[in-house]
């Protein structure tokens, strides 16, 4: 029969680390580096131990749980996530990813398999970004995407630095930051969108993250008497904004499938009812999954901009704020995912994702894969994300003979 691991107790371990941080509506609450976050991870660490993993924690607060492999020279293939979350998060979001993988070696421990590579458990620091930012703060700091010091420097609303509390729960070690060798990284996930759900597919194989590019606007006008002023004499800052608006979305539409076009944060001022707004603030937020045709879609945001301006007479002032380049995962990790699912022979498809993770940061240092199961609905950062244990099992399955394809079995009864 072919290896497979417990479902029963991957999902019991889930269910178990929710209860950390559960909120009423059934979600989770376990924001970076606070108590239930400590919480948290001193129970993963303490699964970790009891499965006989040894436990490093680098300056950033990242922790790798090691099982030696028979080569201890090799680097160790590494299988994780994260364990913070949103606010109203829900019980599987990055914790699937670090217990799919702790769940992976509980098999190797139960099958007395030995692999030649060493294999690592991670849980990365700060991922959802909802405390403190920049997102994805432990995978950026580890491959170098910014510095330790301004990751220590980071406040969270209330004043309170990344570097304070990491030594206040403990977890702020020793080993420099990227200095913890990788031979490839595996990171399960479920999709947190609604395409494999759709089709009926329960594992979706991941090329590539789309790459993003976030843009703050302003639109410039006048503020005057809504019911006095003649329309053709206005300076309508709203008006001219939903133009602008309305070409983010079609410039989407024109690079599909993966163009994808938001305007999600709208500030109008004065936001009177009888007054026409002198000025609007807002969010565009540009993907797709090349740089050709990201590129493409910002070239075709400033030209119409330029345009806009021109023709509204208006001041318009946009700055682009943050860009993640698009993240093709390693064609050989990608092959290993492939070849475990037909193995197992689980219904699967290609799934480009659309949301980050730490693997875009690990697929700077070492060859990178990713695998998708389904969520309910699609629905994800929300308190009734959800997701079958059938399909959570089916991806740690998978996530168990992609990782064995690079630690390589050295032996087995």
């Amino acid at each position: 029969m072919e290896l497979r691991i417990n479902g029963d107790r991957l999902w019991a371990a889930l269910m178990e680390l929710a209860a950390v941080g559960a909120t009423a509506k059934g979600g989770v609450k376990r924001l970076a580096l606070t108590d239930l976050d400590k919480q948290g991870r001193d129970l993963v660490v303490d699964w970790g131990k009891a499965a006989g993993l040894s436990i490093t924690v680098d300056q950033i607060g990242n922790v790798f749980m090691r099982r030696d492999g028979k080569n201890k020279a090799l680097p160790p293939v590494v299988m994780g996530s994260h364990i913070d979350t949103q606010p109203t998060g829900g019980k599987f979001d990055g914790n699937f990813g670090v217990l799919a993988g702790l769940e992976v070696v509980r098999t190797l421990n139960d099958r007395d398999i030995r692999t030649q590579a060493p294999v690592e458990v991670a849980f990365w620091t700060n991922e959802e970004g909802s405390r403190f930012v920049p997102v994805m703060m432990g995978s950026g700091v580890f491959c170098g995407a910014f510095t330790l010091a301004t990751a220590y420097a980071a406040k969270d609303t209330q004043g309170r630095t990344v570097g304070d509390e990491l030594l206040r729960i403990g977890y702020q070690g020793d080993q420099v930051p990227g200095q913890h060798p990788m031979r490839a990284y595996f990171e399960t996930h479920i999709e947190q969108g609604p395409v494999l759900e759709k089709a009926g597919k329960v594992i979706g194989v991941v090329p590539a993250v789309m790459g993003l590019s976030w843009y703050d606007c302003t639109v410039s006008g006048m503020e005057a008497h809504a019911g006095p002023t003649p329309m053709a004499m206005r300076k309508d800052a709203l008006q001219v904004s939903t133009r602008i608006m309305q070409e983010v979305v079609a410039i989407a539409n024109r690079y599909p499938p993966y163009g994808r076009g938001t305007v999600g944060m709208v500030q109008v001022f004065p936001n009177s009812r009888n007054v026409i707004p002198g000025e609007v603030k807002f969010s565009i937020d540009l993907r797709n999954v090349s740089d050709d045709t990201l590129n493409a879609m910002h070239g075709e945001l400033l030209l119409f901009i330029d345009q806009t301006r021109a023709e509204s007479g208006l001041a318009i002032g946009v700055e682009r704020v943050s860009y993640f380049p698009p993240c093709p995962f390693d064609l050989d990790c990608v092959g290993a995912v492939r070849k475990a699912i037909a193995k197992l022979g689980y219904p699967s498809m290609d799934v480009v994702s659309g949301a980050g993770h730490d693997a875009i940061y690990a697929a700077r240092v070492a060859p990178a894969g990713m695998i998708f199961v389904p969520c309910k609905d699609g629905i994800s950062h929300n308190e009734i994300e959800d997701a079958k244990p059938e399909h959570l099992e089916a991806g740690c399955n998978v996530l168990l003979h992609a990782m064995l394809e690079y630690a390589e079995v050295a032996s087995c009864p």
